[in-house]
């Protein structure tokens, strides 16, 4: 059964910086995207469990902060120089608040 939890409002989170937040027991990097558009992903990078929130944001991707691998916010796919997989949670927006579907 997937949960809808409340983690903050549109405000709280700046352009393409990321932000640590717990939601139902997951640890979740979330990104505002310079579109507006907000990404949620598991706050671990596969290969060395470095924090995602730490990374810096280029349009649609991610680099982790421990060695520069790229991830697609929008699959979670590893795409260099390392494979893999992040996970992904739906995020949604109403006018004021931010939700993540766990």
């Amino acid at each position: 059964m997937n949960e809808s939890v409340c983690i903050g409002q549109v405000n709280d989170f700046p352009l393409q910086l990321g932000k640590k937040v717990e939601a139902g027991g997951h640890m979740l990097a979330v990104f505002k995207l310079s579109d507006g558009t907000f990404r949620a992903v598991a706050n671990s990078c596969p290969a060395k469990q470095g924090p995602l929130s730490a990374g810096m944001v280029s349009g649609h991707h991610l680099f982790c902060p421990l060695h520069d691998e790229k991830i697609n916010l929008d699959t979670g796919s590893v795409e260099a120089p390392d494979t893999g997989q992040v996970k992904t949670f739906e995020v949604l927006v109403n006018e004021e608040h931010v939700f993540v579907v766990i």
